[in-house]
Formats: structure tokens, C-alpha cells, sequence
């Protein structure tokens, strides 16, 4: 499954988000590495030095899916920008038929 507009793809299907209790707001790209990163939660009481290495891993993901979203929202911003200056005619304030 391919996300529109992302570089990433689903890895984790809705069934496994389902079966591991993904909340809504967490199905992302990433869900297939929070997944084990609250697995191993669950199982080491949520001490927070635990699970290290899963939780860097998932932060790193959610980190590059938001620089990739601004990323494309700056080239959005660009294009309008560079549209609305094309479309742009500033009014003379001489007419050209006053020279003539």
C-alpha cells in the first residue's frame, strides 16, 4: 500500500494496526515500527530507558515524514508565489497613447 504524495510506503497493513491497538492518529508510515517499539514498552513497564533503540528508530521515521511534508509544502508555497507574480500586470500609470 502507497501513501499519495509520500516517498514511503505502508509497511504495517490495517490488520496488524487493529491487532496491536494502533491508535487512529498513529497509523501512519511508521506504524510498523511503533508496533514493537510499544510492544517492548508493555513488557519493560514504559521505563524510559528502555527500548532505546526502537524509540530512536521511530522518532527518526515520524522526523523525516515531517521535513518531507514541509519540504513539499515550500515548494507548494513557491509555485503559488511564482503563479501569482506571473499573473500579476501592473497598470501603467502613463498611458502609452499620451507619448504618441
Amino acid at each position: 500500500m502507497e501513501v499519495e504524495g509520500s516517498s514511503k510506503k505502508m509497511i504495517a497493513t490495517q490488520e496488524e494496526m487493529v491487532e496491536a491497538k494502533v491508535p487512529l492518529g498513529y497509523r501512519d508510515q511508521c506504524a510498523h515500527l511503533l508496533i514493537p517499539l510499544n510492544k517492548c514498552r508493555h513488557a519493560e513497564f514504559y521505563l524510559p530507558w528502555k527500548c532505546e533503540a526502537e524509540r530512536h528508530v521511530y522518532e527518526k521515521c515520524e522526523y523525516e515524514l515531517v521535513m518531507e511534508r514541509m519540504l513539499k509544502m515550500q515548494k507548494i508555497q513557491e509555485e503559488e508565489a511564482k503563479l501569482k507574480q506571473s499573473q500579476k500586470q501592473p497598470i501603467p500609470l502613463i498611458p502609452k497613447t499620451a507619448n504618441a
